[in-house]
């Protein structure tokens, strides 16, 4: 790791920065890579750039929403304190690239200050007289910037300008006060940053906020429906702390923070780690002077480089320095905020904002800056602890092994193994098991799945949020779809086709499972029982990757199943279903395509995008669940709006809830429409318009034609015929669910047939695609794919087949002495022997 204090290549730039800007887009250049890398393939493009992403930085390089504040120290020049505008423009390239990577980025950024005292100091030179400038320094401090400087110097005694500073030396000059300083800069430092995002065809607003702000409820949720509207239209969201009215920083609580209830914030720093949480970020990067943590000073080539921060093992090590010259915090500030953030759920890099191209790097999943993150600082504690009590070298190696989730592969495919040969009147009685031991635990199972929500509850929105809940009437209905998949048909070695090849040499293609499946989903506990019980009926291995957000529930859920498989099957045991909870990222479970088989993921558009892109592991599922009904001339008014209705408010954060409805413009004539629409309303659903109904209907515009809402909202467009419907729902349509509300048969028939969808509907609602509706017992996914399984996925989804021939001693020999026959035989009465081998 390189230190900036000796590092040739930051001191270049930065000699470079206090010379001239560079030209357009010189951050890319510098890497190799340009805006049209990014914009195809910005993981390809990072990863041919920096290499391949380490391990534990597997949560940063998946960040889809990103706070990056800049400090005093980044922003301006270390020799005359003036902007540094050549790091500025390599910055906002970098946000640039972010943004055109998919990401939505905050801005949190230091630095009026600077230009107010450039601003000050240029008025007054030019409102003073000659002798003024000569000497007579006490002549020009007014009586209101005396009094000014105390009130500083009693709310921040640390950082109050000292009594007799001068602007840059000037006689007759003081110092201005932090306040007029930042009055006099925001307007300066804004529309620097306006010519810089818009060189880039980018757009920024200033939201400029206080720390006595956040102890309001109504502030914080209008700053958030704020920042939301900004980044839903692309327009990036840059905070500062407005210094112009600084005073006394109150005590903010911040909810579960270890060192109790109360938090004190003064800088920028405690700022960013405020909104990270807020807006519900996934990662924060604090960009200051330095390569991140070390254990002395960063310039000592004796200070270790601190990689991932845990305050048990490090925070007695670390060697603060002075706070920041120019800016308001320290080392210290910043590692109090990110560990603040990071007890939130929000992981955190301390990194050094004057290299090049260093937020990409960090994004790109490379080992810059520290980290702080609580699940990496608890892994870390305890390894520490295994070297207090002696643990030698090989046996953590040995136990990291073990716990590695291609051992743990290994260990489920020889479980699967065992499995598939016993009886299925075995396999039958372990689902059953599970069944009643999932009843049976449903006090521990709520416990837990409460600690969880109540972890979450500012984290993530209400769609994950209800997802995340679990309920006793949904434990129950857990327990009976296991039953159903318990009683379904005995799946494994079941005869699919029999042919005799020739006389005496039989051919036989029968049901197999896959082998072992990998299911990486996000905040749906209800998941987990689901996929372990289609897992042990089809007799499939399984590997579990759950998100954080229901880290206790998916823990005691799992812990109940393999309970039950020992005991019900000892020879089969826990190693059948491994929830993967070692340090190992998405990626490196993605890379084991000698081991996995399958993997399905079940959550955000963006996870499953990524898991498609950057795998080699066949891939089941689907990333949108943009469902349509489409409601005919001929329909039914009654019908259809009970059918829409039910098709959102049923559970509109499902995949298979409606989120456009089409309507023939037929409807609009007669008044069907209208009271459509009414009852829509009615049901506080909230209605946006397509490209026709906008100008027809006078609808707010839909975000997009391919928008998933997940709440209770929806698109309404009209159509002509149905013709165009199909077209419209195959242009702009997921090839999930799609539904027709008509009392014509033909054309519903018409519908059914040309209709490319997984799921296609008449005269019913879209809610009924479901594991579970559909008789399946239940699901591991939803599958848009035109390959092997294709709808809601259950057993038969996680099979394949294979080939079993029986001769007696036949031989090819070049076809000389053989006589193909190719003859069908009938299947036999019972399946074939319930094993198999992988």
């Amino acid at each position: 790791m390189r230190r900036s204090g000796s590092s040739n290549s930051v001191k270049t730039l930065e000699q470079l920065e206090e010379a001239e800007p560079p030209a357009p887009n010189a951050g890319l250049q510098r890497s190799n890579m340009s805006m049209a890398d990014m914009t195809d393939g910005f993981v390809k493009s990072t990863e041919s750039t920096f290499g391949k992403a380490h391990s534990s930085r597997e949560g940063v390089r998946n960040a889809r929403r990103v706070v990056v504040k800049v400090g005093t120290a980044v922003v301006t020049r270390h020799t005359d304190n003036r902007l540094a505008l050549g790091r500025l423009g390599a910055l906002v390239e970098q946000l640039h690239a972010l943004v055109r990577s998919g990401r939505q980025v905050i801005l949190v950024t230091s630095g009026a200050v600077c230009v107010g005292r450039q601003v000050l100091r240029q008025q007054h030179i030019l409102n003073s007289s000659p002798l003024q400038m000569m000497g007579n320094h006490n002549f020009c401090v007014a009586p209101k910037l005396q009094a000014a400087a105390s009130i500083d110097a009693t709310l921040d005694p640390d950082n109050a300008p000292p009594a007799a500073s001068f602007i840059d030396a000037q006689p007759g000059a003081r110092q201005a006060t932090p306040r007029a300083a930042a009055a006099a800069g925001q307007t300066g430092l804004m529309a620097l940053y306006d010519s810089l995002f818009t060189m880039m065809d980018m757009q920024a607003a200033q939201l400029l906020v206080t720390a006595s702000d956040f102890e309001h409820d109504g502030f914080r949720e209008a700053l958030t429906a704020t920042a939301e509207d900004l980044l839903s239209m692309n327009v990036i969201p840059v905070f500062n702390e407005n210094d112009a009215i600084l005073s006394a920083m109150p005590l903010l609580k911040v909810e579960g923070n270890q060192e109790g209830d109360k938090k004190r914030f003064r800088d920028n720093d405690g700022l960013a780690a405020l909104l990270a949480v807020q807006l519900n970020a996934d990662l924060l990067m604090l960009c200051t002077d330095v390569d991140g943590l070390f254990t002395g000073n960063p310039a000592d080539p004796a200070s270790e480089y601190i990689p991932t921060y845990c305050p048990d093992v490090h925070k007695e090590l670390i060697q603060f320095a002075s706070k920041s010259t120019n800016g308001r915090g320290g080392m210290m500030a910043k590692v109090e905020a990110a560990w603040m953030a990071a007890e939130q759920g929000c992981s955190v890099v301390i990194l050094n904002g004057k290299k090049n191209d260093s937020i990409l790097q960090v994004i790109a999943g490379q080992m810059s800056g520290t980290l702080f993150n609580t699940e990496s600082a608890r892994m870390i504690a305890l390894e520490a602890q295994a070297a207090a009590n002696g643990q030698s070298s090989k046996e953590k190696e040995a136990a990291a092994k073990k716990n590695s989730a291609k051992e743990a592969a290994l260990r489920a495919r020889a479980a699967s193994r065992t499995l598939q040969s016993l009886d299925t009147s075995k396999r039958v009685a372990i689902l059953q098991r599970v069944a009643d031991s999932l009843l049976a635990s449903e006090e521990d199972i709520m416990a837990a799945n409460e600690e969880d929500v109540a972890a979450s509850s500012t984290k993530i929105d209400n769609t994950l949020m209800q997802r995340l809940k679990l309920k006793p009437a949904k434990l129950q209905a857990l327990a009976a779809g296991i039953r159903a998949i318990a009683a379904q048909e005995e799946p494994i070695g079941r005869q699919i086709s029999k042919m005799e090849i020739a006389e005496g040499l039989v051919l036989e293609k029968v049901s197999s499972p896959i082998g072992v499946v990998l299911i990486i989903f996000e905040a749906r506990p209800d998941a987990l029982p689901q996929i372990a019980s289609l897992a042990i009926r089809s007799g499939n291995g399984l590997l579990l990757k759950g998100g954080k957000e229901a880290t206790r529930s998916n823990e005691i859920l799992h812990r109940i199943i393999v309970e039950a498989i020992e005991d019900v099957a000892p020879e089969v045991g826990r190693d059948l279903i491994s929830l993967v909870t070692s340090r190992e990222g998405v990626a490196d479970l993605l890379s084991h395509n000698d081991v996995i088989d399958l993997v399905i993921p079940r959550g955000s558009n963006s996870l499953v995008s990524h898991i498609q892109n950057n795998t080699k592991i066949p891939v089941l599922g689907h990333a949108d669940g943009i469902c349509h009904v489409y409601v005919d001339k001929d329909a039914s008014l009654d019908m259809a709006i009970k059918i829409v209705l039910d098709s959102k408010t049923d559970y509109p954060a499902a995949c298979n809830a409606v989120e456009k409805v089409l309507v023939h413009s037929a409807l609009t004539e007669d008044g069907r429409l209208f009271k459509l629409q009414s009852a829509l309303r009615d049901a506080d659903i909230t209605i946006y318009g397509g490209e026709r109904s906008v100008k027809a209907l006078g609808l707010q515009a839909a975000p997009s034609p391919k928008h998933e809402y997940g709440t209770t909202a929806l698109t309404l467009e009209l159509v002509d015929s149905m013709e165009e419907a199909i077209d419209h729902i195959h242009k702009n349509g997921s090839s999930h669910t799609d539904s027709i509300v008509t009392d014509n048969e033909e054309a519903a028939e018409d519908f059914l047939r040309k209709v490319d969808s997984a799921c296609v509907d008449w005269n019913t609602s879209t809610r009924f695609s479901d594991g579970f509706r559909y008789g399946l017992g239940a699901e591991v996914g939803i599958s848009t794919a035109r390959i092997h399984a294709r709808g809601p996925v259950g057993v038969e989804g996680l099979m394949t087949t294979r080939f079993l021939m029986r001769g007696n001693g036949h031989l090819v020999n070049k076809d000389k002495d053989i006589v193909y026959t190719h003859k069908p035989l009938p299947l036999d009465q019972k399946p074939a022997a319930a094993n198999g081998t992988h």
